[in-house]
């Protein structure tokens, strides 16, 4: 923190339009929610049947036409592991496309502030623990999503190099492992708390006396509930200007047993618990550094437990309309 300016853009306008980018996903909801909560007045939202953010043409003209003041681009292809290992073409292509029209047509229609979000996968896989905002591009990337990556990078780098060349207010955003309400709890495409929570519901449903895990449950994870992650972002947009990108994450970390047994707890599982220690754990640890984050006034409101419990009645109550 060396240049003072990084702490002073201002209140945003409530009347002013606020296109979400990606609003019906996991984050982009998160944040409508934040916005509407905060008083804003005029948040648009397009679906991907309404506006593909890969089609440039599309982009300027919704642009011209919704005139936006402020983006949160929170748009982007997602997947697990095994989808980006398959389809790193797919991940490439389609996020850089997503970003540079989002970019390219938000500079040229005059939007004041955007903010960028990209995934703490952006950093090297052997990235000294916690991971800090300058290890960006100091190492070499997990190779299994590695072309997700890039993508991301490549749009922190476009906010810094429209910072440079225009002198806009334009910022980004790193979340750690995020959950939550409007989560993808597909047994096939879901990251760790949203799979557990399927798997162990499930198993209440069908009175099965116990759950298999995979690997040993020792390797820590950050996780920040995704209305922490969205009031996080509106705190950035009215407190923070600076051009290199944010960690937003709890700053703590808990093994994926303590997951498990938390995510048992608030399910109502009787059951044992198994851990297949035949199949891979994955890096030991994954945290990142939120000093930053934290400098700037903010802190996580929503406990773990709390988050948890939460998520489970949000996924009990949706059970028959989520995704595949």
């Amino acid at each position: 923190m060396t240049d003072g300016l990084e702490f002073s853009p201002g209140e945003l306008d409530r009347q002013a339009p606020f296109y979400v980018a990606g609003h019906r996903g996991l984050v982009g909801s998160a944040i409508a929610r934040r916005l509407r909560s905060a008083g804003f007045e005029n948040i648009i939202g397009r679906t991907s049947s309404e506006l593909d953010l890969r089609e440039r043409h599309a982009v300027f003209e919704f642009f011209d036409d919704a005139k936006p003041r402020y983006v949160v681009l929170a748009a982007a292809k997602v997947g697990g592991i095994l989808a980006n290992s398959t389809y790193p073409v797919d991940f490439l292509s389609d996020n850089l496309r997503i970003q540079v029209n989002v970019l390219d047509a938000a500079r040229e229609s005059g939007v004041q502030r955007l903010l960028f979000l990209g995934s703490s996968c952006i950093y090297p896989k052997f990235a000294p623990q916690p991971i800090r905002e300058e290890s960006l591009l100091t190492g070499h990337l997990e190779p299994t999503n590695d072309a997700y990556a890039i993508a991301k990078i490549a749009g922190i780098l476009h906010v810094q190099a429209v910072r440079r060349q225009y002198g806009l207010p334009w910022i980004s955003a790193m979340p750690t492992n995020l959950y939550g309400p409007n989560d993808n709890f597909s047994p096939t495409g879901s990251h760790v708390i949203p799979a557990l929570i399927r798997r162990y519901d499930e198993a209440v449903a069908a009175g099965a006396p116990s759950v298999t895990n995979w690997g040993s449950g020792n390797p820590r994870r950050e996780f920040l509930h995704a209305d922490d992650m969205a009031d996080a972002c509106l705190h950035l947009l009215e407190h923070y200007d600076g051009p290199q990108q944010v960690n937003v994450g709890s700053g703590t970390d808990v093994t994926i047993r303590a997951i498990a047994e938390a995510i048992e707890s608030a399910v109502g599982y009787r059951g044992e618990t198994h851990w297949d220690t035949t199949k891979p754990d994955g890096t030991p640890q994954k945290l990142l550094d939120v000093s930053k984050l934290t400098q700037s006034g903010w802190t996580p409101k929503i406990g773990l437990q709390e988050g948890i419990e939460r998520t489970v009645a949000w996924y009990r109550d949706h059970i028959g309309a989520l995704r595949a």
